[in-house]
């Protein structure tokens, strides 16, 4: 009888098991700052890594993406807003997100950011825009991410 009882309960422990040891990466939906826009860098999927995101530790924003048109040079502008106050902005060259140029086709963007401890828990939506060298924007996108109270996992939010 017992090993009648723990034979039923295995497959809810592999279950468990299989939840713990899943990828600490979370993929997130995005949105494009313009509807109407011909984007020339069009965003497959943006993944944050390590997931849930943690204050005082690098995460990784990886963007995967495609182009239709050879990228030389250019910037991307990256702004974070929290409950819609902008806290955080910067600018980098688009060539040290990724390798220069970018040819036609599937390419991948990273940016790694370190929160600082005192940042406060909420959500949070990061903004992303890549011009090139003239100045014409090629792709703008945003997403949201919460970030937890405390021991709380943050979670990624789909809009």
């Amino acid at each position: 009888m017992e090993v009648l009882r723990c034979r039923s309960k295995l497959p809810l422990l592999f279950l468990l098991a299989a939840c713990l040891l899943l990828p600490s990466i979370q993929a997130t939906d995005i949105k494009y700052c313009s509807k109407k826009a011909k984007y020339v860098v069009k965003v497959e999927d943006v993944e944050i890594s390590p997931y849930p995101v943690k204050t005082g530790v690098p995460t990784t924003f990886t963007i995967k993406a495609s182009t239709d048109q050879v990228i030389s040079e250019g910037h991307l502008t990256l702004s974070v807003s929290y409950f819609g106050v902008k806290v955080h902005s910067e600018t980098d060259d688009i060539c040290e997100k990724t390798e220069c140029p970018v040819s036609i086709g599937k390419f991948v963007l990273s940016h790694t950011q370190t929160l600082p401890a005192i940042t406060p828990p909420g959500s949070y939506t990061l903004k992303l825009r890549m011009d090139d060298a003239k100045k014409h924007e090629l792709t703008c996108i945003s997403f949201n991410f919460n970030i937890g109270i405390g021991s709380e996992q943050p979670s990624v939010e789909d809009s």
